[in-house]
């Protein structure tokens, strides 16, 4: 995928939607406990990203 303002080729995958950035430091233990949960996903694991989205939506309902 180019990039429109420079015309170079972007780096990484192509974004799969339109949202806000939110950028979040975790101490050990929460990270931990979701790397658990992910542990507990079945194959293909879902990223931490993915989790963190999961648990925010569930959480919000």
């Amino acid at each position: 995928m180019n990039d429109p303002a420079t015309g170079k080729r972007r780096r990484g995958p192509a974004p799969t939607e339109v949202g806000t950035l939110v950028g979040v430091r975790l101490r050990s233990d929460l990270l931990g406990a979701l790397d658990a949960l992910i542990a507990n996903e079945p194959d293909p694991k879902p990223s931490r990203a993915e989790i963190i989205r999961r648990v925010l939506r569930e959480r919000l309902e």
